[in-house]
């Protein structure tokens, strides 16, 4: 009962802290707005600059939406293929699905160079990029499951996602060398990742996804406890392995390859929230975790992407950088205070 209470008190804590890193968000950036402006314009008051408010509402209220989005889903798909895999360095990307997003906006960028006539791309068409890296990444993740019901052994399902991976990034590379500089900058451009370029629309679209990467994980909870005892125990609860491993895939697939198609690929997030959570809640249990990887990861990218804007400037800085750069320290930090990994 106390540790409920103990748990209970944290995540009002945590969402206290979100809400306040959401309205930090909204109220630092290149153009100065107050934050007394912001709160105004969110709850429908007038402002003496109209473009204030157009950048309230058309810029930055979407770009701390899509973060939250993407912090979250990005922290669980972490936190299941670590559970799945029992392996503290599994990420949301060790499937290989990340590198078929990468591809497919690399054959979109790249390939228009290479194969102009056959595709055609208008680089401001950032639809058709989303579309296209959609599309990669969904088709590493049908072959996945389909290996994935073929293979038994879960760790060989990890080598061979690995594998897929460096098969994608081959290709990249091989595109890579023969594009032109142009279409080369566009891509490394859109592989460092950014949360804020994406409209209403397609945040409406990301939040379907997310949505349902999140029902299949709540879904899975009582299959991902199962997992962290072992596969025979999970199977001993009367978890059918197969379709529990197919559901968990799953999951991560859709949050981790619509992530990756409307925002490029963003680093640390998913490797080391789970890590930081369980640090913080001290538990195991995914009835815990789950949502508060969600809410976490939502927090820690949100402050990420303060730090990105450089308050007061117009340049951004790349948000893949600033999740390592300033990710990174914390994370060794922690495990010297701890002097041990909770998993």
């Amino acid at each position: 009962m106390k540790q409920q209470k103990t748990f209970r008190f944290t995540f009002l804590f945590l969402i206290g802290i979100l809400g306040l890193c959401f309205m930090l968000n909204l109220s630092l950036g290149s153009v100065a707005i107050s934050f007394s402006d912001t709160v105004s314009a969110i709850f429908g008051g007038k402002l003496e600059q109209a473009s204030s408010e157009y950048i309230v509402w058309n810029y930055r209220i979407p770009k701390a939406c899509a973060a939250v989005l993407i912090g979250g889903g990005l922290a669980l798909s972490g936190l299941l293929m670590q559970t799945l895999f029992r392996n503290p360095l599994a990420g949301p990307f060790v499937l290989g699905i990340s590198s078929g997003a990468s591809l497919g906006a690399a054959l979109l960028i790249m390939g228009a160079s290479l194969f102009s006539g056959f595709i055609t791309y208008n680089i401001a068409s950032d639809v058709a990029l989303a579309i296209a890296s959609s599309l990669g990444s969904f088709l590493v993740l049908l072959i996945v499951l389909v290996v994935a019901g073929r293979i038994k052994d879960t760790m060989a399902l990890l080598i061979i996602g690995l594998m897929f991976g460096s098969i994608t990034a081959a290709i990249v590379s091989v595109l890579s060398y023969f594009s032109n500089a142009e279409k080369l900058q566009q891509f490394i451009y859109w592989s460092f990742g950014s949360v804020g370029n994406l409209s209403w629309s397609q945040l409406t679209l990301l939040l379907g996804f997310v949505s349902l990467g999140v029902l299949l994980s709540i879904g899975s909870i009582k299959s991902l406890n199962g997992y962290l005892l072992g596969e025979n125990y999970a199977q001993s609860l009367g978890i059918n392995l197969k379709k529990s491993r197919y559901i968990i895939i799953m999951a991560t697939g859709i949050l981790a390859g619509s992530i990756t198609a409307f925002a490029g690929p963003i680093a640390f997030i998913g490797l080391a929230v789970p890590h930081l959570t369980r640090q913080i809640f001290d538990t195991t249990d995914h009835k815990i975790l789950v949502p508060a990887v969600l809410i976490y990861g939502g927090i820690i990218l949100l402050l990420c992407d303060i730090v990105a804007q450089l308050p007061g400037s117009v340049k951004v800085l790349p948000i893949n950088a600033i999740t390592s750069i300033i990710g990174a320290p914390v994370v060794i930090w922690l495990l010297l205070r701890k002097r041990k990994m909770v998993f």
